[in-house]
């Protein structure tokens, strides 16, 4: 009799499955198109995941070059984390933020006592549920730390998200203009993007170059940020990310945030590394900063800690930042910060993390697929430029000329590698890709970290079939 009820109600709840074309009536007609989804015309259903690959509904394997922008970095359903997941969900999934339990204090001791090893200062660690909500927290701690200064330094290029105080410190004004006056607006300073800088200059002198034009700022006070009777600056804090995101992967110089660190310590500014999206192993190291021997004040992280199975971010910050003197319980607060399944996950990524070397694995896999990449920049002429470190990869699509952005070319290779209709060998195949840049023309590589040398042969092959493709469209 069970069993009959069992067949019964999964028979009706199959003929209440609705069709791809009724659920798209009902997302164009209820669903905000405020996301990022319709930046497409007709964004594409995905059925399955597993590893490298989602799945459409006819079983399409689409290789995945970046794994939910980097959230992903261990893989589709790793049977490890979602094992972690699973177990906290049996034992305690819930519980309110103002009680402890031991997930949250584990895993900000090893981050905390790592961060300690590698920078030298000891700190604590404060969680959040979004990248964007963590640089909020952070904003807190700043201006909290420096006596209430809202002004800060960012980079052209750069990148912290879209809430109203991450917008202010993310150069786009295209995530600011529908919402008034932003006051606090962070300064922009120019990121040594070399491909894109003055011509004659070694990659090495264009940064130290681009030190100098920000440490003219504090010449005399009437270049605006500096009063050197007081010796005070307006500005509290600089944001960086140490390879740049949205910007499209830009790889600076390994001298530029010595000499630039020297120029804001000179003049009592503090450094706030944005890791969220380059964090946790993309480039190699547990932090992208680590590759350019400076060490932060504060440091923000989230997406990938987890692998995409649930939210949860947050900021590292030096004792003197966050003691509980100067930042007291209750200066900001998330209902679903440090939640227990965010934690879990994260706290077994973080022992995964210690067990091998994942460091070493990602800098060869990554040199492997730059060589890749390299190959098809010398067969394809639309390839301008490209660059990595770890498996943070970038591919610059041009004009004919090798250097002028094609953006229209970008966004076709992006919607043809979503046709699925890629063959090699006997399969066919599709390919996602990421749009990133100052230009919107450059592919913004973040693979599966476990990807194999054999999904990287097949990524260079799809790429060079899509590259031919829009070569003779």
């Amino acid at each position: 009799m069970k069993t009959n009820v069992v067949e019964a109600f999964s028979g009706e709840m199959e003929s209440h499955v609705k069709s791809e074309a009724e659920l798209r009536v009902l997302e164009e007609t209820y669903c905000s198109h405020g996301d990022t989804v319709h930046y497409t015309a007709k964004p594409k259903f995905f059925e399955e995941c597993e590893g490298s690959y989602v799945y459409d509904k006819a079983g399409t394997p689409f290789l995945d070059l970046q794994m939910w922008y980097s959230a992903v970095n261990f893989g589709y359903r790793n049977e490890r984390l979602n094992a972690a997941a699973h177990r906290q969900l049996d034992r305690l999934p819930q519980v309110a933020s103002q009680y402890l339990h031991r997930e949250k204090v584990e895993l900000a001791a090893m981050i905390a006592q790592d961060a300690e090893s590698k920078f030298g200062h000891k700190g604590r660690v404060h969680f959040n549920v979004g990248g964007s909500q963590a640089v909020e927290d952070s904003l807190k701690l700043v201006r909290n730390y420096t006596g209430g200064k809202s002004l800060m330094f960012a980079f052209e290029g750069g990148y912290h998200g879209r809430t109203l105080g991450a917008s202010a410190i993310t150069s786009s004004y295209r995530y600011r203009r529908r919402y008034g006056h932003f006051g606090d607006r962070a300064q922009f300073v120019e990121f040594p993007y070399h491909f894109r800088g003055p011509k004659g200059m070694s990659k090495e002198e264009y940064g130290h170059h681009c030190v100098q034009k920000f440490a003219r700022l504090f010449e005399s006070e009437y270049n605006g940020v500096w009063d050197p009777k007081a010796g005070k600056s307006e500005y509290a804090a600089f944001y960086i990310e140490p390879i740049q995101g949205t910007g499209g992967y830009v790889i600076p110089p390994m001298n530029f945030f010595v000499e630039l660190k020297k120029v804001l310590d000179d003049h009592g500014i503090l450094l706030v590394v944005d890791e969220i999206q380059m964090g946790v192993y993309r480039t190699g190291k547990l932090w992208s900063i680590e590759h350019f021997g400076v060490s932060p004040d504060a440091l923000v992280f989230g997406k990938a800690i987890t692998n995409g199975l649930n939210p949860l971010s947050g900021v590292w910050a030096r004792e003197e930042m966050i003691n509980p003197e100067i930042f007291p319980p209750g200066s900001t607060h998330s209902t679903f910060a440090s939640n227990p399944m965010g934690t879990a996950v994260a706290l077994e990524t973080m022992k995964m993390l210690e067990e091998e070397d994942f460091g070493a694995a990602i800098m060869a896999k990554g040199a492997y697929f730059l060589d890749g990449l390299k190959q098809l920049q010398k067969r394809h002429a639309i390839v301008g430029e490209v660059d990595g470190l770890g498996l943070a990869l970038r591919m610059e699509i041009c004009k004919d000329d090798s250097y002028t952005p094609d953006k229209a070319t970008m966004d076709w290779l992006c919607d043809e590698g979503m046709k699925g209709d890629i063959q090699v060998g006997s399969k066919m195949y599709g390919l996602v890709l990421d749009v990133g840049g100052y230009h919107k023309n450059v592919i913004t590589f973040a693979p599966n970290l476990l990807i194999t040398r054999e999904e990287i042969d097949l990524a260079i092959a799809l790429l060079d079939q899509l590259l031919t493709r829009a070569a003779r469209r």
